[in-house]
Formats: structure tokens, C-alpha cells, sequence
């Protein structure tokens, strides 16, 4: 019974046994950082998926339609169209239909041309603009983004070239 004893001590005193030990930790290791990278990158996709199908839904887009166009900017919490008045902390943008709408700039509000940061002295009579915010009880809309663009009639003549439209 000595020997059986002395033979098993050895056995877990063997190098064999401590790098296979080693070995299944790693492995272990190696699947659950595997497990996290799969359960993260489900999320994501989950989420794009998701984001994807209700694009239209949340911006308040035409269906099947993407890109400038008629009739398919986005108008639910926010506004597309020409600056026809600047009176800050509010301008009034005349959008499609010739609707107007009341833009409120907070402190807060991100400007942007194209994508560089501007300031509100900035903005001028006849941009274009796209304006994401949230209506307020006075039917204004405090903007959190307004985006400087060109003209939805000056992007369909940009050509290919190096050329600039006017």
C-alpha cells in the first residue's frame, strides 16, 4: 500500500501532470474569453439588425427610400430645409410644402457644416440645414444637432470631377 501511496504523490509531483493542469487552464481561459467575444458580437448584431429594419420608422423616412430625394427627409423631431430667418437663439427654417419650422439653439445644441464643428454666428440666411431635436410646449424645436448641408438640387449636379457646384 506504500508503494501505491509513494507512485501517487509522484504522480501529482510530475511535471506531466502540472503542464497539463496548465494546459486545461489555458484552454478554459481561451473559451470563455471566446464565449464573451461571442456574446458581445451577438448584442451587436442583434442591435444593427434591429436598428436597421425600424431606419424609416424612427427618422420618419418613406419606406424603401434612402438618400435626397423628395418627399423622404426625415420631419419627427427635427427639420430639413432653408434658413429663412435668424433670430438667435431661434431661426426659422422653411422646409418642404414650404412649412416653417422654429428652431431653438441651446447651449447644448452641436452645429455642424457638413461634419466641422461651426459656431451659430455662422449660420446664414439660405443654408440648407438638417436639424435633429425634440419639440417643446411652445412648438419650437430645441435642436441637439443642426448640420449644414448643400442643397439636395446641388447634390444631384455634383459630377465626378474635381469641379465645385456653385
Amino acid at each position: 500500500m506504500k508503494k501505491i501511496h509513494e507512485k501517487i504523490l509522484g504522480f501529482f509531483e510530475s511535471k506531466i501532470l502540472v503542464g497539463a493542469l496548465y494546459g486545461i487552464g489555458i484552454i478554459i481561459v481561451l473559451i470563455l474569453v471566446f464565449s464573451a467575444g461571442v456574446s458581445v458580437g451577438s448584442k451587436k448584431a442583434s442591435f444593427g439588425r434591429a436598428w436597421g429594419e425600424n431606419y424609416e420608422k424612427n427618422f420618419g423616412m418613406m419606406p424603401g427610400r434612402m438618400g435626397f430625394g423628395k418627399d423622404n427627409f426625415p420631419n419627427t423631431n427635427g427639420a430639413i430645409g432653408k434658413i429663412i430667418k435668424i433670430d438667435l437663439p431661434t431661426i426659422i427654417v422653411q422646409g418642404k410644402d414650404s412649412t416653417e419650422k422654429v428652431i431653438l439653439i441651446k447651449n447644448d445644441t452641436k452645429v455642424q457644416k457638413m461634419m466641422q464643428e461651426i459656431t451659430t454666428k455662422e449660420l446664414s440666411l439660405n443654408d440648407f440645414i438638417i436639424t435633429i431635436g425634440s419639440p417643446n410646449d411652445q412648438g419650437q424645436i430645441e435642436a441637439k444637432l443642426i448640420r449644414v448641408m448643400p442643397a439636395p438640387e446641388l447634390l444631384n449636379n455634383i459630377s465626378t470631377t474635381n469641379e465645385k457646384p456653385l
